[in-house]
């Protein structure tokens, strides 16, 4: 599928509810068009005292731990934007304004499925604006011991992740892909996010993993899974870290012409590769295809 010259909003509102993973708030959620330019905009509704309006950009992202947080300059958050942000962009929506009426992004069934499901019923709406893709120019690499994140030119989008646990139901994973809207829907979308039974006490008594179950998450204790349903791939782990990976590129504003390439990364390392790519102008250009035909012709 040939990636899309011009920016795209959905036809009609996005409607659907649901539980955050982590701090359990049951929240509602509105996609609603927005004008060309505009980018991905959230609207905590339930915010009336300051500003609730929050970009998703890599200066935005204050938390990590076990999901993407972006807080505003008057201290509003939300949280969990990730699966979303996914699919926004693997579905091309370049422009949307994103009302919630809580602190975090319901997780759903724990993918970017369900969100896909409800931007298809709401369709999508070609504007007049040239889309602007982020094209890599030079490799732009972060590590921390074992970890690492990269970005490296490509002639289109491409992902690579790998992951290794000591549990025999995950073990060591690696998937390898090349992702346009077509492969997001087939290898990725589905796949839910996973945690370990020992830990959700732990997380709880942090303030974590409030809302987590077996409805929202694949839950490993020791070697086994819990889930009666099972996985849904056999490697729906390292397919899941590459789902987060691309909703953490997104808040670089746009879609990436590039090879990204992650190795026992998570939320934390995206973002620090994102942050590390702005830090290098040199690194990468906006770029639109409009242009690229004009130029041909």
């Amino acid at each position: 599928m040939a990636p899309s010259a011009f920016q795209h909003t959905v036809q009609g509102p996005a409607v659907f509810a649901g539980v955050g993973v982590h701090t359990g708030a049951h929240t509602r959620v509105t996609v609603r068009a927005a004008a060309p330019d505009t980018g991905i905009v959230f609207i905590r509704t339930d915010v009336t005292d300051r500003d609730n309006r929050l970009r998703p950009t890599g200066e935005a992202v204050c938390r990590t731990q076990l999901g993407t947080v972006i807080e505003n300059a008057a201290g509003v958050t939300l949280s969990t934007i990730e699966h979303l942000m996914a699919a926004l962009v693997m579905l091309g929506v370049d422009n949307a304004q994103v009302e919630i009426d809580g602190p975090e992004m319901p997780i759903m069934d724990g993918s970017s499925l369900p969100f896909v499901q409800v931007l298809d019923r709401a369709g999508r709406r070609a504007q007049s604006a040239p889309r602007r893709y982020i094209e890599i120019l030079e490799r732009v690499e972060v590590r921390d011991g074992d970890k690492r994140a990269s970005l490296a030119p490509a002639d289109s989008f491409e992902t690579a992740f790998e992951i290794a646990f000591d549990s025999a139901a995950i073990g060591r994973q690696r998937v390898d892909l090349k992702m346009d809207e077509a492969a997001f829907r087939k290898e990725l979308a589905n796949c839910r996010t996973f945690g370990f039974l020992h830990e959700v006490e732990a997380l709880r008594a942090i303030g974590l993993a409030r809302g987590g179950s077996m409805d929202n998450a694949v839950v490993i204790e020791g070697d086994r899974i819990l889930n009666p349903e099972g996985l849904r791939r056999p490697d729906e782990f390292v397919r899941h870290k590459t789902l987060d990976a691309i909703g953490d590129l997104f808040v670089l504003g746009g879609p990436v012409i590039g090879r990204f390439e992650g190795v026992l990364a998570g939320h934390g390392m995206n973002n620090a590769l994102v942050r590390a790519l702005l830090a290098r102008p040199n690194a990468w250009r906006w770029r639109s295809l409009v242009l690229d035909v004009a130029e041909a012709v």
